[in-house]
């Protein structure tokens, strides 16, 4: 997910406070709960975004929900709720932990491929990727049968497809131009 410049604004914030304070591991986790509370729960998403229910109610929400939370955590969105902030709660976990993985030189890198890949194969993936980014590599692997075979390669902005269904799609464009 894209986050916005304000979302941004504020995980960076964050992350600020939490560095200054020790405790971004503890954030870190956190900010992955909402994250996936976000993306799993559609009526979490409605009540962030819902204009009906008053920023007070809301917090009081928010405070059963993430009653493991830390301190910093629990202010932070009672700030964000009280500045009527709260819709753009996914986009700054997201973004916080983006931030957090960059400072931290963590690349993710999500391998695509039609069936699981032996362990040989990743390894000569991954050496090809060390030559041109630094970091240590989180891996994220997907199953995608609609690949025929190959696999394609994302992390940040780039995306390298090495996959069979995309070989077809470019060879029947040179045929038919």
């Amino acid at each position: 997910m894209k986050s916005t410049k304000a979302a941004s604004r504020y995980a960076k914030a964050l992350l600020e406070l939490a560095m200054d304070q020790g405790v971004q591991d503890k954030i870190a986790a956190d900010m992955a709960y909402v994250s996936k509370i976000y993306l799993e729960e559609k009526d979490f998403v409605n009540l962030l975004n819902s204009p009906i229910v008053k920023a007070d109610k809301k917090i009081s929400i928010f405070k059963t929900l993430f009653v493991d939370f830390d301190n910093l955590t629990t202010m932070f969105i009672d700030l964000i709720a009280k500045n009527r902030r709260e819709y753009m709660l996914g986009e700054i976990a997201f973004s916080f932990n983006a931030q957090l993985k960059e400072i931290k030189g963590i690349v993710p890198v999500t391998i695509v491929s039609a069936k699981t890949l032996h362990a040989a194969t990743k390894e000569t993936i991954l050496e090809k990727l060390k030559v041109s980014m630094k970091g240590q590599f989180e891996i994220n692997e997907v199953i995608d049968e609609s690949l025929i075979g190959g696999f394609i390669v994302r992390m940040d902005d780039k995306e390298i497809d090495a996959s069979v269904s995309s070989q077809f799609k470019n060879l029947k464009q040179r045929l038919t131009r």
